[in-house]
């Protein structure tokens, strides 16, 4: 990887804290898995292998 990280910076142009940076992924994370629930929601489960028995669902 030859682009190296810049922190993002906020409005003051301060740095971020990491507490604010992981509650940002944390909620583009979340929105992406929503997205992809929606996703294999609206294709009803093709694909989906049946559970057997003793695993947890």
């Amino acid at each position: 990887m030859s682009e190296e990280f810049v922190p993002p910076q906020a409005g003051s142009g301060q740095p971020k804290g990491l507490l604010q940076q992981m509650e940002e992924l944390m909620a583009s994370l979340n929105a992406d898995l929503s997205a992809l629930d929606a996703d294999m929601q609206s294709a009803g489960g093709a694909g989906r292998l049946p559970l057997e028995d003793g695993e947890a669902g």
